[in-house]
């Protein structure tokens, strides 16, 4: 981690990187703030008592970095605006190296899970991109049991009721042996997303359903399920299935069609099924597999 301290008390400045570099950070020292405007760092240190310079264009600049105001008083100029524009906290001087260096490991935690959080979400969106739903989710209300054939298009609708809502989401597999401490320790302002209930046993089951009234939650089941919780019913004939799933064969013939319809043409298409393209029009009529113009 390198960390750009703009100071223009000398002396200061080479105290603070000193101890910095002492605790096995990387440092540049800048006087000015035209100076380090060209500098590359992950964390700045910026003082707002530079004498004719304006602090503004460096928050703005850097406002996507770790930036943190040494003031000598606070105040609206020194810590208000400068926090409106981009800059993540203040620290008043004198100030124990102690006390920045939390505040420096803080926010680069943040800023680890905040870069972790954006790929897991573009992750899967890119992973449940090819899930087709017709579903309006600003109809979705909570708590609910989903009852569907694909978990994976509950899957895709509750993350995307989570993005919509900005609601914090808490996953419970219930094949993880802690699932009911999960449950009891969630937060309470958190959506408890649960899967994997074919996993619990009867006695199981009761006691997650004594459980779950005091929390928001959505139940994804595989199955029909008998509650006394609102249930509607998701199901979709775009399937994409496991290695480990034995398929009918006419599972197989709607899942080949949905998938590859629009990438080979119907004479290479039947060929491939191993079937005349009369063949292949009597299963899209059966089915209702038409291709849409």
């Amino acid at each position: 981690m390198k960390i750009i301290i703009i100071e223009n008390e000398l002396y200061l400045a080479q105290s603070i990187a000193s101890k910095l570099h002492e605790n096995g950070y990387e440092t540049e020292t800048y006087t000015s703030i035209k100076s380090a405007m060209s500098s590359q760092g992950d964390v700045y240190l910026l003082s707002t008592n530079l004498p004719g310079q304006n602090t503004s264009p460096l928050i703005c600049h850097f406002k996507d970095k770790i930036i943190i105001l040494m003031v000598n008083y606070i105040n609206n100029d020194t810590v208000g605006e400068p926090l409106k524009l981009g800059a993540k906290d203040y620290i008043v001087k004198p100030f124990m190296i102690e006390d920045l260096m939390r505040k420096i490991e803080h926010y680069k935690e943040y800023q680890s899970l905040k870069k972790q959080a954006t790929f897991y979400q573009e992750y899967m969106k890119n992973l449940l991109i090819d899930i087709e739903s017709d579903f309006d989710i600003k109809t979705l209300t909570t708590p609910i049991v989903i009852e569907t054939n694909y978990q994976r298009l509950v899957d895709k609708i509750v993350f995307s009721h989570a993005e919509a809502t900005k609601v914090l989401l808490t996953f419970i597999p219930l094949n993880n042996k802690n699932w009911k401490e999960k449950i009891e320790k969630s937060s309470p302002s958190s959506l408890l997303y649960i899967t994997e209930l074919h996993e619990l046993k009867k006695i199981d089951r009761e006691a997650l359903f004594a459980l779950l009234p005091s929390h928001n939650f959505i139940l994804c089941s595989t199955s029909n399920l008998e509650s006394n919780f609102p249930t509607i019913t998701l199901n979709t004939e775009s399937k994409l299935y496991d290695q480990n799933e034995v398929l009918t064969i006419d599972d197989y013939v709607k899942f080949i069609v949905n998938s590859f319809q629009y990438k080979f043409p119907d004479t290479e298409l039947s060929k491939k099924l191993g079937i005349s393209r009369k063949s292949l029009w009597e299963k899209r009529k059966k089915y209702g597999l038409f291709k849409k113009k």
